[in-house]
């Protein structure tokens, strides 16, 4: 190894790389053929197919959207009735929020961080394929349900207690709660992928000040999604608890509220708003300064914008409880939250306008900044309007009318979809062919802008007019009928121009697996370099934001294998794991080839969820069988250890193949998802003090609480158990295997003790979960801390079985890295747990 294993400013090797080092590279990024090829995990692959899968379901729930649009067009129509409509209704909300924005900003990530960190793909390629598969898989049988009559009908938002037992009898909100829950996990997947990929896979000499603005807005996406969406999957959670077992979380007169359901989606609902936006808005800041031939202005501003935005996203979610009869004061902190945001958005259209007007000589427009050009028109109208129903009193008159609706498709089409557009004509060529064409995309351009416009403005007008949102009819009498009628024309229209930009792509677009169209637009930023399934051919030293711009003959070089790694210097596929602030080499990742165990764990973890929603309980628990057996497969693979000696990278420079603890990628990951667990965790907590809030009377005095002596066992339990995988650690160290497995095996009977002891505490108090809202609370408390204790379980037990396969050792010990670091986290959830029920009521008693 050089002394200097962290020395990026050395020169490219000048001497030819050998033809047969190309040849290695080429075969071992290779994707599979025929019926293989479902296992591909090549992030161009996995990424055109979430694309295609996400654009799909924005299709699908556009052809909804024109069903409804033909409905309202004329008063007291009878095309589609109310039932229907409902469920159409929910689904083109839920497919449009859930279904396609979030996935399909998502996908933009997958497909085009990798190159454009500068990295031969994102470091758990098996994580995206899964991620994919279950979100595909359980997508379309989602909105299959529609053809059964067994859609959601509640609205996209399914606010109980409408979609309670009582009124919502059937299976139809189940397959809501289930499937969104579900599809929700496949997200934080995918952001766990894209933040370690961020913070870890850079291109040396990438720091974070020369990072692309659109991979620090992925960053904050990443950031955005795990703390934001584990609230929407615990009110879902909560709900079908309630809706299976009758536990009264959201009932009223049992010491529920439904507002507590309102505080859990939209927490998580207004951030989304973000979440969709920001990547978008990363998309636009790398587009304009390639459209107008000059550096983005204000770089470390809309730095600073991007990150405040996702900060006060959270601070907003009562923006859409203002007429909720919540107190005054959190109506004035809130509002003006609202309007604070605007600020860093503000910052961003500014910055843009400001790297426009700094062009030299305007250039002719091209198609994505023709859609860009519209997105700034419709966004800003869009944040005109959120300021204006920010202030309370207009809110109260407009809420729930049309013109929220006109407002939300302001933000969402037109902070979202445009941007996409515009990537979409920007970045073909970067994974075609050739690019799309400019005169179809013209027309596309042209007829979603005016249709768009044609289609909503007026909602404004009918909103303020008095129209109700989530009717399916009115009548001729309210006067409503020739604005419905123009607002049906321009969405006609916008899929007019849908239609002409599938045209083009059937015309245009041919996906290649190896040289594409090239740098056409002569682009800055790295992920136009020549590329192959390995993305580009070696890593280079990163000196500025613009590196195509400002390193002159850089994409020769590094397509010539003159900088590090050229060939596959371990015999397979690799990529270089840097630091996460400076992007200096650390060591080089091993990365997993197609297999099928991350397909075969989707459609099981798919099947799962979606068979315990019509209550097939057998099939159900076969799928989820598969689907532990397939990931305990994948993940025996996924810790290699040290198999290799340090290798040369190119540059004269050598690292190691393999690194435990902090430095470890997987070490990152695991982080990140103690960050979702505690996010959950900290929703439930929230739930219990608002339960406490609207429901006092039903907490139980200190005589009726278990004894002290209950919850003193379960964490002397926890704690001995956390002690003794803390003397495990150590023993690794010194090589010794069988006290291992000895302290795991015992450590997870010491959980699963704690669990048990907790758990009776409660239950000999004759306390029931059908009782009471206090009663649901705590039990979910305890079996929350029961899920983690069957994971740490299989954790424990995998990796013991590892020890036993001499697969750890003090060199190999990632794996138990891994699970020791979640071990700590489950046993402080159990003590805080067990300190808050067990404590608050005598406290407050």
């Amino acid at each position: 190894m050089t002394d200097n294993p962290n020395n990026v400013s050395a020169l490219p090797n000048t001497l030819p790389r050998p033809q047969g080092e190309l040849e290695q590279l080429q075969k071992v990024w290779r994707p599979p053929s025929g019926l293989r090829f479902l296992t591909v995990v090549n992030n161009t692959y996995i990424g055109l197919f979430y694309i295609g899968t996400a654009f799909l379901f924005f299709l699908l729930a556009g052809i909804l959207a024109l069903l409804m649009r033909t409905q309202l067009a004329v008063p007291d129509n009878e095309f589609i009735g109310y039932s229907v409509y409902n469920q159409f209704f929910t689904m083109h909300g839920t497919v449009m929020m859930f279904l396609f924005a979030v996935p399909a900003v998502e996908a933009m990530g997958v497909l085009l961080l990798p190159n454009m960190l500068g990295a031969r793909d994102l470091p758990f390629p098996r994580l995206s394929a899964y991620a994919f598969w279950a979100y595909a898989v359980g997508g379309l049988a989602f909105f299959c349900s529609l053809f059964f009559g067994l859609a959601p009908d509640g609205g996209w938002f399914m606010y109980p207690p409408l979609t309670s037992t009582k009124y919502s009898p059937g299976v139809n909100a189940d397959f809501w709660l289930l499937g969104i829950g579900f599809i929700e996990i496949s997200a934080i997947a995918g952001a766990i992928e894209i933040a370690v990929g961020i913070l870890r896979t850079r291109a040396p000499g990438m720091t974070l000040d020369k990072m692309p603005i659109y991979a620090w807005a992925m960053l904050v996406l990443a950031g955005m999604i795990i703390f934001a969406f584990p609230a929407v999957i615990l009110g879902t959670a909560l709900l079908e608890l309630e809706r299976a077992f009758d536990m009264p979380f959201f009932i009223a007169e049992r010491g529920g509220d439904p507002l507590l359901w309102q505080h859990l989606f939209w927490f998580f609902g207004h951030p989304e708003v973000y979440i969709i936006f920001l990547p978008a808005a990363g998309m636009v800041s790398m587009i304009i300064p390639t459209m107008v031939g000059k550096p983005l202005f204000g770089h470390r501003l809309i730095v600073l914008a991007l990150v405040g935005t996702g900060f006060l996203s959270f601070g907003l979610w009562v923006h859409h409880m203002f007429a909720t009869g919540i107190p005054q004061l959190s109506l004035s902190f809130f509002s003006a939250a609202s309007m604070a945001v605007t600020i860093p958005s503000g910052i961003q259209v500014f910055a843009w306008i400001a790297t426009i007007a700094a062009a030299v000589k305007l250039r002719p427009l091209k198609v994505p900044m023709l859609f860009i050009l519209g997105f700034f028109f419709i966004f800003v109208l869009g944040g005109l309007t959120g300021v204006m129903v920010a202030v309370v009193p207009f809110d109260w008159q407009a809420h729930d009318t049309y013109f929220i609706v006109a407002h939300l498709h302001y933000v969402l089409f037109g902070g979202m979809v445009f941007p996409l557009f515009a990537a979409f004509y920007y970045w073909a060529p970067f994974v075609s062919t050739r690019a799309l064409s400019e005169r179809l995309g013209r027309w596309a351009f042209g007829l979603l802008f005016v249709g768009f416009n044609i289609a909503f403005f007026p909602m404004h007008i009918t909103g303020l007019a008095g129209m109700p949102r989530r009717v399916y009819t009115y009548s001729e009498s309210l006067g409503w009928g020739p604005l419905n009628m123009v607002s049906t024309i321009g969405a006609f229209m916008i899929a007019a121009g849908v239609l002409v930009f599938l045209i083009d792509l059937a015309r245009n677009f041919r996906p290649t697996g190896g040289k594409n169209a090239g740098n056409i637009w002569n682009a800055g930023t790295l992920e136009w370099l020549p590329n192959d399934n390995y993305g580009m051919r070696s890593v280079p030293i990163i000196t500025s934001r613009e590196p195509l711009w400002d390193q002159p003959g850089l994409a020769d070089d590094v397509d010539a294998g003159r900088y590090y790694l050229p060939n596959t210097a371990t015999g397979g596929r690799e990529t270089i794991i840097t630091s996460p602030i400076d992007a200096k080499p650390q060591y080089v990742l091993q990365m997993p080839g197609p297999s099928w165990p991350p397909v075969l764990a989707a459609f099981g973890t798919a099947g799962f969820f979606l068979l315990l929603t019509v209550k097939l309980v057998m099939p159900a628990f076969a799928c989820g069988i598969l689907a532990i057996v397939m990931v305990l497969w994948w993940l025996w693979e996924t810790d290699p250890g040290p198999t290799h000696p340090p290798v040369a990278i190119g540059g004269g420079l050598c690292l190691p193949v393999y690194d435990t603890g902090s430095s470890s990628h997987s070490w990152w990951a695991m982080i990140i998802l103690i960050m979702v667990s505690g996010s959950i965790f900290g929703s439930l907590l929230f739930t219990y003090l608002f339960l406490w809030t609207v429901s006092s009377d039903v907490w139980p005095s200190a005589a009726q609480l278990p004894s002290p002596m209950w919850p003193s066992i379960a964490a002397a339990l926890l704690l001995v158990s956390a002690g003794l995988v803390a003397h495990s650690s150590h023993g690794l160290k010194s090589g010794r295997q069988w006290p291992l497995r000895i302290e795991l095996t015992l450590g997870v009977v010491l959980l699963t003790a704690a669990f048990g002891a907790d758990l009776y505490g409660q239950w000999q108090t004759g306390l029931r979960p059908q009782d009471h809202a206090y009663g649901a609370a705590v039990y979910t408390i305890i079996g929350l801390q029961g899920v983690f204790v069957v994971v740490m379980a299989f954790m424990g037990l995998y990796t013991a079985a590892r020890s036993l396969c001499g697969l750890l050792s003090a060199e190999r010990r990632v794996t138990f890295d891994n699970t020791m670091v979640f071990w700590y986290y489950t046993v402080a959830q159990g003590v805080i747990g067990l300190a808050l029920v067990h404590s608050f009521p005598r406290l407050v008693g």
